[in-house]
């Protein structure tokens, strides 16, 4: 196992790249404050969420050396403004397709401003148990325990490659689990250490919704997880720690909590993959599958 942060000396840019495409991943951020991330073939590209500003997604695009040009959809996984913030000026560079669920459109309608929520001019409704494809991409959406009106969680596939893209869940149902296997790539909420969430300084309320089954998952949760074979089946080439809370938790105490779980796992099942974080503030260097 091999552990990064955002080094990418197993990562692969450029044209020459671009050719043999099968899926791309591109975490240009992913946290409290905001989250997006760019999925894409040599035919397709799209992004999951939109909780950055139109500026910072096309500055982290460049910095990753990608295309500002093009964009085939916005999927949005639920309402909440580190999922939508950016979404009507990312709409107004790009006329692309935002697809979401009709009580996610509804509540992002309502959180909107109403010259933003204008902007919403071409929606795909989805649900959650029936695929859909976006180019050559097929998205699978499934249900998620979070306290939004109905959040999702998503895989995707393309040329015989599947990815998850699964944060913002109180909990692991073994839904979750099942939409898990078989992945070369997983990314996946480990959002907080419940020791620091419990001295931390947040209202004993928001304490409770983050420890709740309709919260976010702690590095706890996650550790049980990757130690159990019945449940993670360590097939993954990358597994990515994300949606890591600025104020109670530290990349060093999820990757710690991450490797010690996986170490555990029986030498039949081991993972071989590599461990990455990924940063609120900066992107993580493009994952090539």
């Amino acid at each position: 196992m091999v552990c990064d942060y955002a080094s990418g000396a197993h990562f692969c840019c450029g044209a020459e790249s671009e050719q043999r495409i099968s899926l791309r991943v591109s975490i240009l951020a992913s946290g409290s404050s905001g989250n997006c991330t760019l999925i894409e073939t040599s035919q397709t590209r799209l992004l999951v969420d939109a909780g950055l500003g139109k500026r910072e997604t096309l500055r982290r695009l460049t910095v990753n050396e990608q295309s500002t040009e093009r964009l085939d959809g916005i999927v949005i996984s639920h309402e909440h403004s580190d999922h939508i913030s950016g979404l009507a000026a990312l709409l107004a560079k790009w006329c692309a397709t935002v697809y979401l669920t009709p009580a996610t459109h509804a509540e992002t309608l309502r959180l909107l401003p109403e010259p933003h929520a204008r902007r919403l001019a071409r929606v795909d409704f989805i649900e959650a148990g029936r695929s859909f494809a976006i180019g050559d991409i097929e998205v699978a959406p499934f249900s998620i325990p979070h306290d939004a009106t109905d959040p999702l969680g998503f895989t995707f596939r393309a040329s015989g490659v599947k990815v998850a893209v699964v944060t913002d869940l109180g909990y692991m149902p073994e839904l979750v689990k099942h939409h898990l296997r078989d992945c070369d790539a997983v990314v996946l909420e480990s959002n907080h250490d419940i020791e620091m969430l419990k001295v931390g300084p947040y209202p004993w309320h928001i304490k409770q919704r983050v420890m709740s089954r309709t919260g976010h998952l702690s590095n706890d949760s996650v550790s049980q997880f990757l130690a159990d074979p019945e449940g993670f089946d360590g097939r993954p080439r990358y597994l990515v720690l994300a949606h890591l809370s600025e104020n109670n938790n530290n990349p060093d105490v999820a990757r710690i909590c991450a490797e010690e779980a996986l170490n555990r796992r029986p030498s039949e099942c081991a993972f071989n993959g590599q461990l990455l974080i990924a940063s609120q503030h900066e992107p993580l260097l493009p994952i090539q599958l």
